[in-house]
């Protein structure tokens, strides 16, 4: 598959659902899938969607991603704490994208999400944000200073941007073939839509 072709992985890690993805989308689509952060928030407000998360589904769809994880063989999900609302940080994002200077996006991104999900912490303060570099064998100081760098947040506004232009209204979202595959739930369609 040429660069050009690569799948993209659209992700948040303020979203159970793209922590449940970023778990598959490698096996499911294979190396060559690029990891893409993005800015969730901004893509809700863009598009003027209210996520499950902050209306009665809430409940229900937490069942949900308790369920696949442990479907999935996936540790037991931990809720941070005031999670939607009190969890999210554009500070991890940026943080992806300096990891992703330093060739460690995947590892930073399955720590960060692990951190969320798994140890339940969250991934507003910066100690956690510490712990995920050091883990995906970063430098932590190197992170915390990454992520003040304008051309780093000008990098996660660009996708962000560019998500929106190409279709995307959700997290996770895998665009295919320049299609995109919005949920968890719709990775295996994206694969078919690869292998077609």
């Amino acid at each position: 598959m040429s660069a050009a072709a690569a799948p993209t992985f659209f992700y948040d890690f303020n979203s159970p659902y793209a922590y449940l993805a970023a778990h598959r989308v490698d096996r499911l689509l294979g190396p060559e899938v690029r990891w893409q952060p993005i800015a969730f928030a901004f893509l809700l407000r863009a598009k003027d969607r209210t996520p499950w998360s902050l209306t009665d589904a809430r409940p229900a769809g937490m069942r949900e991603c308790q369920e696949r994880a442990a479907r999935y063989g996936l540790p037991e999900v931990t809720w941070p704490p005031g999670w939607p609302v009190e969890s999210y940080t554009l500070s991890s994002l940026r943080a992806a994208l300096v990891a992703e200077e330093r060739g460690r996006l995947r590892e930073f991104s399955l720590a960060a999400f692990a951190e969320n999900f798994v140890h339940g912490t969250g991934i507003r303060e910066a100690t956690a944000l510490e712990r995920a570099a050091e883990v995906a064998g970063l430098d932590p100081a190197a992170i915390r200073h990454g992520i003040e760098r304008p051309e780093i947040k000008e990098r996660l506004r660009e996708a962000t941007d560019g998500a929106l232009a190409a279709g995307v209204i959700g997290v996770p979202t895998v665009l295919a073939d320049g299609e995109p595959f919005w949920g968890d739930d719709r990775l295996e369609a994206a694969a078919q839509r690869l292998a077609a």
